[in-house]
Order: structure tokens, then C-alpha cells, then sequence
């Protein structure tokens, strides 16, 4: 198929450069206005880094900051608009998608334009394709007629162009980033009920006990109840609100409640026992970090100080085994560094891996759309990803000494002795083959004479039996290194220093004499994220977009960064982190998010169906002390939560 050079395909407009108008002919001031407010806005987010950031790297060879370069067309030498012919245009029919002539355009399914962004692309073509000047564009910006409705400007720390610094918002994308504004004496079941009749929809009549046991149940523990416990609550004589409150107050303190929501909170965290790629070893103390949330949870540990302990416990109490095990959280990811890797790209990838988790994990914000530009839907620009990047250039690993704690499960541990006799097992092998090279190597030595002085392979005197007896035995020993590091009093942790050179790791890493030895990892903007192209510099940071600069001041030294981070983001006036947990605890409940995807608070993710109620929510955690447990209760106890899963109306809950 014919391809536009990649052409506009990806459709890339910035404001341009020259103050020369579109095409031939004076346009009217509202079709001027139609590009300015409803075409450009969503073709520079589509793919500005393709087709115009770098003037040096047009993909295709086109370049649509102007009008001229417009017209000109990328290597194909063919226009990507002709002015009042949709048709006759390769960008319509490129983002129109049904073209069997050009490639679709953006190439990825999810990136495509909406109906209502293809029909402005479409008008603004019909309508003589008029493209301002700068001047102009300025003078429509200032003018009555322009709409400030369109959309909004947001702050941030600043793009990586003009354009993208002032570009405007639909206000309704940007909720996530403005501040909590809970209703005032309302409740759950108020604010639900509220949204039902805005909907002209029933509430469901209540579920049967025998039901509401069984659902609640599974929610707290992840196991139906006994029968006994069933038929006690069916029987319980107190009204229904006092005898399931009971209920809900004994499930919260069964052990099995940590352990059923570390399930849901390790998912979030990527927990796993193997570092993953092509060694895949064992992560042996991993397990220490699961039993961290597991009795977290249990000992409803507020969850700003969850937040504190998992992204900078070592910093806040180093003498303290328990937050020296929280800071795990931030080696969940994949790891690993053979010998037959670049170090700097390996450190790089941690980088990218740990920067983007805690973007999802605590702000609800994928941070991993703007490493390589500013971010094409929300206020984030690439100087953020690297300033919280920055924030952990200092993380370095390290498995520390660390006591075990009472509530860590230490069942099992007889297995060491057989570990024990394996390694023991190899490492005779090792000193018998040893032993029989000797012995061949100075029988061939015999024969060869002329060698004695120089290297000889060994192959030339073992047999291949030996020569793979030996590699097993070696790489045995090596995963048993990891393997037995579960049993031992030592935490997979981190702490704050200089990246080490360190070419290969074959076993768990430990702490340096002096860790505060050397200068901290220069962090800057990597052009394409390639970490061998730097180009600005940047201090540590946060989230601008979400700062209301009451907090977010990061040091530069070596050891604070991700202390102060770690205020910023457990600060109750960030708008994300308490909207994040109480949207995924509301999911946990009702097996769906009141905002759409519980990682992603962006414009791509799904708006809140009731954002007073997750609003609310929000604010009663903060309220609350941060307690989880007073929120299960809150939730749970909930006409909401208590109602049965079969509505009167399903066929007009199927419309909406």
C-alpha cells in the first residue's frame, strides 16, 4: 500500500512558524476560529514528536508545523491537503481509516481519532483548509469571538515547546488534577441514590442474608463463609444493620483479611519470587515484602504511611527491619544485569520501570507516555517524568540485614537443610572435576609437549561430559546462592548512594563499606529516552500538574529525595492519592471502578461514573486517618454494597 511518508499520518500540527496564511483565498473569521479552537488542539496531540518536534528527525521527511511544509508533503512529494477535497486529501483519508490506498493513520487502534475529531479534521478540509498566521491566531485568541469554553490552559512545569505548554484541556479531562471537594453531609447511599435518579433508575431491593454473608465474606477473606457462620448470621435476631455490622467488624479482624487484600495489592505492585528475563533468578527474601502488606493490612497501618514506608522507609527509619522490607516495593519490577548487557542501559530500564510503577500504583498517572515527549493527552510534561525519575537516581540494591519480625511467617524453613545438602552436593562436584582436569591436563601435556608454555583450551583435555558437569554444577551453586538468601535475616531492600560500576550480578547485591562514597547520578531529559542522547539537566521533582505548591520541594543531595517525594504524594492536599486508593477499594468491593481504570486518571482512562462519590470517598479517608478498615466499614455497610446483584429492570440497566 502507498504511504504518505508516514506522512501525516500521524498527523502532526504544530502552531507554525511563519506568518504566511493557509491556502490561496480569504477565509471567514469562523473557519479560523474552527481550526484554531477544534482542529490544531487535536492534531498536535495526536503526533507533534513525529512530524515537527525535530525539525532533524521528520519521520517520512514531513514536516506539518506550517502550512508550506504542509502542502509540500513528506518523501512521497505528494501534498498531504488539497484545500476543499477531503477526498483528494491523503491526511482525511489516512485518519478516515477506510482507505485501501493509504495506511491508517495514527497506526495504532487506540490512538485514532473520535467521530467528533475526524468531522472537524473533515470540515476544516472543506472549508478551504485555512491555516492563521501567528499573528492571526494571536489576534483570534484576544478577540471576542474566540471561545473560551474550548478548553483550558493547566500549569505545569513547563513542555518542551511552547506550543505544548499553552495548548488547552477539555475541562472535564483535567478532574483528576484539581483538588478533592467532597459534599458536605452527604453519604454513600445518598450520593448513589442521587445518580439513580438522575439516571431514572431503581435502586435493586436488598439482598438475602444468606447472600450478603457469603459476598461480604469473599470480599474480606477470599473464602466463603462456613456454614455455621452462615446460619448464625441468617438466625442473628438484631436487625439486619447491627448483626451484619458484626459481621463486617469480625472478617476485619481474621488474619485472612491482610492476605486477601495483599492479593489485590501485590497485583497492583507487579510482586514476584524471580526477577523475570532470561536468568529469572529468585528474588529470596521477596516473600518478607508480601508478608510487609500482608500484616499491614491486617494492622490497618494508616495508608499515608504505607505510602512513606514502601517508597522511602529506609531513608525515614534505617534501624527499623520492618521499613527496610517496605521498600521492596520498589524492586518488584524486572531486573537484570549479565555480563552480556550495557550497564547504563540495564540501570536505565530500572529507571523507566520504577518511575512509571509509582506513577500508576500511588498517582493513578501512566508516567511512562512522556519519557520520550510530552505527554499527547495530559498535562505531564517529559521535564516531570525524569524530575521524579531524579527522585530515584539514588536507589541503588541491596539485600540489608534485617531481623525477622514476629508476624513473619517463617513455616517451611526446614527445606534450608536440603538446600544445604544440594549446594553441598555441587560444590564436591566442583573439587572433583578439579581434581580430574589436573589429571588430564598434564596427561595431554605429555603428549603435546611444545604447549607447556602456552594457554591451552581446555577442550583440548576434557570431554564434553566434563566441560557440562562443571557448567551445571556452577550455575546450580549460583541459583542456590539465591535460593537459601530466603532464609536468612536479611531484607531485599535498597538504599541511597552512587550507582555502582558493576558489570554483572550473579548474586543478591549487598550494601558497599561507605554506600555515601561518590557523586549521585546526574539525571536529564534523555532525547527519545535513549540514555546515551542527554540533553537538558533536571533537579528532582513531582507531578506538576498535580502540585498546589504547598509541598513537592525535593532535595538534591544524596539521601531526602524520596522522603520528600514520599510527603508530597501522602500529602492530603494531593488530589490523586486518596481519589487512587478509594477507587480501587470500591473495585475491590464491586468488581468495577467508579473511575474507569483504576492506573490511569488521564484523559484516555474512563471518567468516574459518580465523581461526587469518589470525591467523598476520597475525602473520608483523609478524614479518617487514612484508615483502610474505616473505609471497608463505611463501604460495606452501605445500602449500596448490601443490595442484591438481580435488579428489577434489567433490561433498562442493559441501555445505559
Amino acid at each position: 500500500m502507498r504511504r504518505l511518508s508516514i506522512v501525516l499520518l500521524v498527523l502532526s500540527f504544530a502552531t507554525p512558524t511563519d506568518s504566511v496564511a493557509g491556502p490561496a483565498g480569504a477565509p471567514s473569521a469562523a473557519d479560523e476560529r474552527h481550526f484554531l479552537e477544534h482542529v490544531l488542539p487535536v492534531l498536535q496531540s495526536k503526533c507533534l514528536a513525529c512530524h515537527g518536534k525535530e525539525p532533524d528527525e521528520l519521520k517520512g521527511g514531513l514536516d506539518l508545523r506550517t502550512w508550506a511544509g504542509t502542502a509540500k508533503g513528506g518523501d512521497s512529494g505528494e501534498p498531504a491537503v488539497v484545500a476543499s477535497k477531503p477526498e483528494s486529501s491523503p491526511l482525511w483519508l489516512a485518519i478516515e481509516r477506510s482507505s485501501a490506498e493509504w495506511s491508517p493513520m495514527p497506526p495504532k487502534e487506540n490512538d485514532k481519532l473520535t467521530p467528533e475529531q475526524r468531522a472537524n479534521v473533515r470540515r476544516w478540509i472543506e472549508s478551504g483548509a485555512p491555516w492563521p498566521s501567528e499573528q492571526r491566531m494571536a489576534e483570534l485568541k484576544k478577540s471576542a469571538a474566540w471561545d473560551p469554553q474550548y478548553g483550558v490552559t493547566w500549569k505545569t512545569s513547563g513542555g518542551l515547546s511552547p506550543e505544548w505548554t499553552e495548548r488547552k484541556y477539555k475541562p472535564e479531562d483535567l478532574w483528576a488534577f484539581r483538588p478533592i471537594k467532597p459534599t458536605p453531609g452527604s453519604a454513600i447511599d445518598d450520593l448513589v441514590d442521587q445518580h439513580l435518579h438522575r439516571l431514572n433508575l431503581r435502586p435493586a431491593p436488598p439482598a438475602d442474608r444468606r447472600t450478603l454473608i457469603r459476598r461480604v465474606t469473599l470480599d474480606l477473606t477470599g473464602l466463603p463463609p462456613t456454614p455455621a457462620e452462615t446460619a448464625a448470621f441468617v438466625a442473628d435476631p438484631n436487625p439486619e444493620d447491627d448483626a451484619f455490622a458484626k459481621v463486617v467488624d469480625r472478617l476485619l479482624a481474621s488474619p485472612h483479611y491482610g492476605e486477601r487484600m495483599a492479593q489485590h495489592w501485590l497485583d497492583v505492585t507487579r510482586y514476584a519470587d524471580s526477577s523475570g528475563f532470561a536468568n529469572d533468578y529468585e528474588r529470596g527474601t521477596a516473600w518478607r515484602y508480601r508478608d510487609y502488606v500482608v500484616h499491614s493490612f491486617n494492622a490497618d497501618k494508616p495508608y499515608d504511611r504505607f505510602i512513606r514506608e514502601q517508597l522511602a522507609g529506609d531513608e525515614i527509619a534505617p534501624g527499623d527491619p520492618e521499613c527496610l522490607i517496605a521498600v521492596g516495593f520498589l524492586r518488584m519490577g524486572p531486573w537484570e544485569l549479565t555480563g552480556m548487557e550495557v550497564p547504563k542501559l540495564a540501570r536505565q530500564r530500572f529507571l523507566d520501570d520504577v518511575t512509571d510503577s509509582v506513577g500508576q500504583t500511588f498517582l493513578g498517572q501512566p508516567l511512562q507516555c512522556a519519557r520520550c515527549h510530552d505527554h499527547k493527552f495530559d498535562p505531564i510534561p517529559t521535564r516531570d517524568y525524569y524530575a521524579i525519575q531524579a527522585v530515584f537516581a539514588t536507589v541503588q540494591f541491596a539485600d540489608r540485614p534485617a531481623a525477622f519480625l514476629p508476624w513473619e511467617q517463617q513455616h517451611g524453613f526446614e527445606e534450608k537443610a536440603y538446600l544445604e545438602k544440594r549446594r553441598a552436593h555441587f560444590q564436591t562436584e566442583l573439587k572433583q572435576l578439579t581434581a580430574e582436569e589436573a589429571v588430564a591436563k598434564a596427561k595431554w601435556l605429555a603428549t603435546n609437549s611444545e604447549a607447556a608454555d602456552k594457554k591451552v583450551q581446555r577442550e583440548k583435555y576434557l570431554t564434553p561430559a566434563q566441560l557440562g558437569r562443571e557448567r551445571i554444577a556452577r550455575k546450580e551453586l549460583e541459583r542456590l546462592a539465591w535460593r537459601l538468601e530466603r532464609y536468612e535475616p536479611v531484607a531485599m531492600s535498597v538504599y541511597s548512594g552512587p550507582t555502582p560500576d558493576v558489570k554483572a550480578v550473579t548474586a543478591p547485591p549487598r550494601m558497599p563499606l561507605d554506600p555515601s562514597k561518590g557523586e549521585p547520578e546526574a539525571t536529564a531529559i534523555l532525547k527519545g529516552g535513549d540514555p546515551f542522547s542527554p540533553a537538558a539537566m533536571v533537579s528532582p521533582g513531582v507531578l506538576s500538574a498535580a502540585n498546589d505548591g504547598r509541598s513537592g520541594a525535593i532535595p538534591t543531595v544524596m539521601r531526602g529525595r524520596r522522603t520528600a517525594f514520599a510527603e508530597w504524594v501522602a500529602s492530603p492536599t494531593n488530589p490523586l492519592t486518596a481519589r487512587v486508593m478509594v477507587n480501587r477499594l470500591w473495585a475491590w468491593h464491586f468488581g468495577k471502578p467508579l473511575a474507569g481504570n483504576p492506573n490511569n486518571f488521564g484523559a484516555t482512562g474512563k471518567k468516574p461514573a459518580n465523581p461526587e462519590l469518589l470525591d467523598w470517598l476520597a475525602g473520608e479517608l483523609v478524614r479518617r486517618k487514612w484508615s483502610i478498615k474505616e473505609m471497608h466499614r463505611l463501604i460495606l455497610t452501605s445500602q449500596a454494597y448490601r443490595r442484591s446483584a438481580r435488579h428489577p429492570d434489567p433490561q433498562r440497566l442493559a441501555e445505559l
